[in-house]
């Protein structure tokens, strides 16, 4: 059994790690962490999360400053923390072989520069940029059997670039007209940290994030190719549904279509491809799938994907790529 532990376990994907990890066959929950000035600290996960009761009683502990002596009790560690926190945390697990899977943004793209705009910090550990593999479980599977770090790919980047990849790996795209990508998301996605704009009483539909949010050139960067995306906040707890509209090169028909997304995700359990119909967030929450639907008329096509944000776009997706690093069925602990 694999050793493994959460630090910033009390979020909403903290939690979803827990339930994951301690029903694992494989893996090990050896010990929940949030920061010590956490107001959750010492308290019972299952306090928190009553959903957890008798299946994760495990208390959350403050994080103390002997981080040496934690990465070397264990194989590895879920980093579910602030982007700056992960950057700061990554490298002492990494120097004590503990393998990271870390779910924030601190080394999802190999470009220091992308960081102080997009993040709000200055990346002290450009080395560390380099070696990090994307954690796009279905696309990166070869280089993440490989690594001990881990950028486990963002929610909204997930089911883009899921709906999106194999249409531009087939070249069947004509991105002189750029892809645009309208995603809605559950109030989840904004955290478990109460503010007045992701109150459920106040979450209408609104866009926001309107051509400069930090998905995008993490979107781009991966897929190769300049999109536009907009997020957009609903008012449901969980979820995200992305609706997508590109240009088809001149004679690609429907068939070309489906063939490409068949070749590509034939043996990837984790991905659903319709065969009629379009997939809704109903279809996906509480499960790590990620579906997708199309529908081509006029030379245009409307790509619809959909995941659980929290699964599929975070925890699930974690745990699949630790899964692949140590050399396990992909799917194995989530279904």
């Amino acid at each position: 059994m694999q050793k493994a532990i959460i630090i910033g376990a009390s979020g909403y994907t903290g939690a979803e790690l827990a339930r994951i990890l301690t029903l694992h066959p494989a893996f090990q929950l050896n010990g929940l962490y949030v920061s010590a000035q956490s107001q959750d600290a010492h308290k019972a996960i299952s306090d928190i999360y009553p959903q957890l009761k008798q299946i994760v009683d495990l208390p959350l502990q403050p994080l103390d400053e002997n981080l040496t002596a934690l990465a070397q009790q264990n194989d590895l560690v879920f980093l579910a923390t602030a982007h700056e926190v992960s950057h700061d945390l990554a490298p002492i697990f990494l120097q004590n072989q503990c393998k990271v899977f870390d779910l924030s943004g601190a080394f999802r793209v190999n470009n220091a520069e992308f960081y102080p705009q997009y993040y709000g910090f200055e990346h002290r550990y450009p080395e560390l940029l380099e070696k990090a593999v994307y954690g796009l479980a279905e696309w990166n599977d070869s280089a993440i059997a490989q690594t001990d770090l881990v950028a486990v790919a963002g929610c909204y980047p997930t089911v883009s670039q899921l709906s999106l990849k194999p249409l531009i790996e087939n070249n069947l795209l004509d991105l002189n007209q750029l892809p645009i990508i309208n995603a809605v998301s559950g109030v989840s996605g904004a955290g478990r940290k109460a503010s007045l704009t992701n109150s459920f009483c106040e979450v209408s539909l609104n866009a926001y994030g309107v051509f400069n949010h930090r998905h995008q050139p993490e979107i781009a960067t991966h897929l190769g190719t300049e999109v536009i995306f907009t997020p957009h906040l609903g008012n449901f707890k969980r979820g995200i549904l992305a609706t997508i509209t590109a240009k088809l090169k001149d004679g690609v028909g429907e068939q070309q279509i489906r063939e490409a997304y068949q070749q590509y995700y034939a043996h990837r359990p984790l991905v659903r491809i319709y065969e009629q119909g379009l997939p809704s967030i109903k279809a996906v929450e509480f499960t790590p799938y990620c579906d997708i639907g199309f529908a081509v008329k006029n030379g245009y096509i409307i790509i619809v994907g959909a995941e659980d944000n929290l699964l599929k776009g975070a925890a699930a997706q974690a745990v699949q790529c630790a899964n692949i690093r140590y050399g396990f069925a992909e799917t194995l602990g989530l279904i």
